[in-house]
């Protein structure tokens, strides 16, 4: 039993030392968006945009099938 609780403070102990090795980490949770610049919410939102937009050129240049004759 002590051998378990030895055991989980030397990986307790080796993890915040590696946490702290590594230089800024965050460990405030969730932020949904607020590192976000505003160019990637732009981009985002354009690309469902160009998705459809691809979609209704190749519609266009489709040749109509028997069935929609």
């Amino acid at each position: 039993m002590w051998k378990i609780v030895v055991g989980f403070a030397v990986f307790a102990a080796l993890a915040l030392y590696v946490l702290s090795m590594g230089g800024d980490i965050d460990m405030g949770g969730e932020k949904h968006g607020i590192d976000h610049p505003p160019e990637a919410a732009s981009a985002a939102a354009s690309a469902p945009q160009a998705a459809s937009a691809v979609a209704a050129a190749a519609s266009a240049l489709a040749p109509a099938s028997a069935a929609s004759n």
